[in-house]
């Protein structure tokens, strides 16, 4: 089922704003309503955010008190933390395997929803960037929804165990790149078009390639090479 891009756009806010004010597992969430202000969508589609950050255990509800910080990793695979950079640089080859047949098995999906999805959460995207926002969370929603229209359950489980990696690396590239800012953003904005499109045209070949240029292209950014 598609995820409506109002409900998609509190499910980035909420997990935007644990990020942003620091929350650590425990710590209580603020109620629907300031939170539905803070994000400018309405409480039902708040609600609708916290059904799903619960089931993916970003958020735990106790009856009577209110929506608090959960624990996911605790429900992910068993990924060890990142230790250094060198790590990132292991772990983004990791994903030039995995991402790169993600794309390739997403531009042979006969489900149109899903693709589409791909393409909405890449427009999602651009709009944060555009707005001057860190992005991040909005970069992982694009990359999952291309492993979800894999139609490989496991493709996206993985995805999913590997979100904190993500960040940490996303965190380590933009903060010892020596590329201006400037010229980052447009690159990775590129990058991402491309794979939306080659996905859109049916082209494995093609979808494979530009998604590991795209994730090599960080390795490129962080190392200089």
């Amino acid at each position: 089922m598609t995820v409506s891009p109002l409900t998609d756009v509190a499910y980035q806010g909420i997990l935007a704003f644990i990020d942003r004010s620091r929350l650590m597992p425990d710590d209580k969430l603020p109620g629907e309503n300031p939170m539905a202000e803070l994000l400018g969508v309405s409480r039902p589609v708040v609600r609708q955010a916290l059904a799903r950050l619960r089931s993916e255990g970003w958020v735990v509800s106790r009856k009577g008190s209110g929506n608090y910080v959960g624990q996911p990793h605790l429900r992910s695979a068993p990924f060890g933390p990142i230790q250094s950079v060198d790590e990132v640089r292991a772990f983004l080859e990791f994903r030039c395997v995995i991402e790169g047949e993600c794309a390739a098995w997403a531009a042979v999906s006969e489900d149109r929803q899903l693709r589409d999805e791909i393409s909405t959460r890449r427009r999602i995207l651009e709009l944060a960037i555009r707005r001057g926002t860190e992005s991040i969370e909005e970069d992982i929603a694009f990359h999952e929804a291309i492993a979800k229209a894999s139609g490989n359950k496991f493709y996206l489980m993985t995805m999913m165990a590997i979100r904190d990696h993500r960040r940490m690396a996303t965190h380590v590239i933009r903060e010892r790149s020596t590329q201006p800012r400037l010229r980052r953003v447009h690159d990775i904005r590129e990058e991402h078009l491309l794979i939306d499109k080659a996905i859109a045209r049916g082209d494995p070949d093609e979808a494979r390639h530009v998604m590991v240029s795209h994730i090599r292209s960080g390795i490129a950014r962080l190392f200089g090479e």
